[in-house]
C-alpha cells in the first residue's frame, strides 16, 4: 500500500490527465450519486439508447423488411455484434456470436463439448462460481445418465474468496472430460491465469471453458491465442447492454464447421436457412451455435455500446480501471483502517478484476446505508460489499468521495438504523 496521503487534489490531478473523462458524460449518470455496481448493471449511454432508437425506427418504418433493409439490418445483427466483440476477447469475427443468455449459451457448449466416454466423464468447477454456472454443470451431467456428486469436481478454496491455480491443475487426469472456470470470480474479484490454466488441461486432454461475465469489457483477454475452447458472457454488466441483454459465445476456429449440440433455426448457414430444408447446414461461424432468432431490441444497444469500447481501447480501459481500483484499495486503507474491513480481492493488479471486495460482518446494513447516502453498491451474502469503480463513467474523485462516505457512515454508525439483511435482491 502507498505510503503517501491520497487528498481530494491528488484525485483531482489523476482526473485532470485521464483520456478517458471524456466519456462520463456518454452516460446518463445522476449528479451527486456514486454509481458502484455496474459489475452487476452498466449504465445506459447515449450511444446505446440511439442505436437501440434505431432499431425500433426500423421496426416502425420497414416493419418485416427491417430484417434486411433498415438502417440496421436484424438478419445480419448477432454476427456485426460478434465482429465488434472480438477484439475484446482476442478472439477471430467468426469465433463469436452475440445470441442468447449466458446460461443458455452455456448449456449449447456443453451439449456441444461436453462428450463423456469411459472413463473421461468429470467435469472441473470450482466452489466459488455463480450458482448458475454450477446448475447448468449439474443439469448436463444429468442429462447423460450420470451423478453430479461423482462427476462433478468443484475445485475448493483455501481462503472462501480465491482459489488456487495450482490446486485446479493438480485435479486434471484422464478422467476429466471438461472444465469450466470464471474468468474473474464474482465475489472477491480474483482473476485467474487462464492461459497457464488452459495449457495445464490440454495437457491433459481436457475440454477448456470460461465464463467471462465478470472480465468482458474490462480487460483484454487472448482467448484464440491462448487456445481456449470456448466461452460464454453476459453484456449487461461491463458492456453497457441494458438489463436482460443478449449475451454472446466463444468457440476457437478450430471447432467451426461441425453441428451444435442443440440445433436450432438460426444455426443454419445464412445462405441456406430459408431454403427450409429438414437437414441442418450449420453454419461455419460461431453462428452456428445460435439457435431460436435473435432478440433485436436486446440486442441493438450493443451496437452503440461497442462502439464506446472500440474508440476507448480495451488496453486504456484496463489500465485505468487497475489505478481506480488500486487508489481505492488505498484509500480504505488510509482511511478505514479502524472499522473493521478486510480486503478479500487480490492486491496485486495482474491478479484483480474491476472491482473491489470489502467484507464486514454488518455488510448488509452498510450497503443500505450507503444507498441512502446516494452511493450505490452491490451485497453478497454473508459479509461481501462489492464497490466497482468503472473506468468508462466514474472519475478518480468520486472514489475518493465515496470512501470519506464510507468513513462517515462508519464513524457515526450510521448502518446501524438498519437491518443487517439482505433485501429480496442484493
Amino acid at each position: 500500500m502507498t505510503k503517501s496521503k491520497i487528498t481530494r487534489e491528488t484525485a483531482k490531478k489523476l482526473d485532470r490527465t485521464d483520456e478517458l473523462s471524456i466519456y462520463k458524460s456518454e452516460f446518463y449518470t445522476k449528479d451527486s450519486t456514486y454509481y458502484m455496481d455496474g459489475n452487476s448493471l452498466g449504465l445506459l449511454s447515449k450511444r446505446a439508447e440511439r442505436t437501440l432508437m434505431t432499431s425500433l425506427e426500423d421496426w416502425k418504418t420497414y416493419g418485416i423488411d427491417g430484417w434486411t433493409e433498415g438502417k440496421q439490418p436484424w438478419f445480419y445483427m448477432s454476427e456485426q455484434i460478434g465482429e465488434m466483440t472480438a477484439p475484446l476477447i482476442g478472439a477471430k469475427a467468426h469465433e463469436v456470436i452475440n445470441t442468447g443468455s449466458i446460461t443458455a449459451n452455456l448449456h449449447q457448449l456443453l451439449a456441444s463439448f461436453y462428450k463423456p466416454d469411459g472413463k473421461r466423464t468429470k467435469i472441473i468447477a470450482d466452489e466459488l462460481n455463480f450458482p448458475s454456472d454450477i446448475y447448468a454443470l449439474k443439469s448436463q451431467i444429468d442429462l447423460h445418465g450420470l451423478q453430479p456428486s461423482a462427476h462433478l469436481i468443484q475445485v475448493e478454496s483455501q481462503d472462501g474468496y480465491t482459489l488456487s491455480e495450482d490446486n485446479i491443475i493438480a485435479q486434471m487426469d484422464e478422467e476429466v472430460a471438461l472444465l469450466l472456470l470464471p474468468s474473474v470470480l464474482y465475489r472477491s474479484g480474483q482473476l485467474l491465469d487462464i492461459e497457464k490454466i488452459t495449457k495445464a488441461a490440454h495437457d491433459q486432454g481436457i475440454i477448456v471453458g470460461f465464463d467471462l461475465a465478470h472480465s468482458i469489457g474490462a480487460l483484454p483477454h487472448h482467448l484464440n491465442d491462448w487456445d481456449v475452447d470456448f466461452a460464454v458472457w453476459c453484456t449487461y454488466k461491463y458492456l453497457n447492454s441494458g438489463p436482460g441483454g443478449v449475451g454472446g459465445l466463444y468457440v476457437h476456429e478450430k471447432h467451426l464447421g461441425k453441428k451444435p449440440g442443440l440445433a436450432g433455426w438460426f444455426s443454419s448457414k445464412k445462405e441456406k436457412q430459408f431454403d427450409m430444408e429438414h437437414e441442418l447446414t450449420p453454419a461455419e461461424t460461431a453462428g452456428a451455435y445460435q439457435m431460436g432468432t435473435p432478440h433485436i431490441l436486446s440486442s441493438a444497444p450493443l451496437l452503440g455500446s461497442l462502439e464506446i469500447f472500440h474508440e476507448a481501447g480495451i488496453k486504456s480501459i484496463r489500465e485505468k480501471s487497475l489505478a481506480l481500483t488500486r487508489m481505492m484499495m488505498n484509500l480504505i486503507h488510509q482511511e478505514l483502517p479502524d472499522y473493521g474491513f478486510q480486503l478479500a480481492n487480490p492486491l496485486e493488479d495482474e491478479r484483480r478484476g474491476g472491482h473491489i471486495c470489502l467484507l464486514h460482518p454488518e455488510a448488509a446494513s452498510i450497503c443500505k446505508a450507503l444507498k441512502e447516502e446516494n452511493v450505490i453498491p452491490d451485497f453478497r451474502s454473508p459479509n461481501v460489499i462489492r464497490l466497482a469503480p468503472i473506468a468508462l463513467y466514474i472519475s478518480f474523485e468520486d472514489v475518493y468521495d465515496v470512501t470519506l462516505i464510507l468513513k462517515g457512515i462508519m464513524e457515526n454508525e450510521k448502518h446501524k438504523r438498519f437491518k443487517n439483511e439482505r433485501g429480496i435482491i442484493a
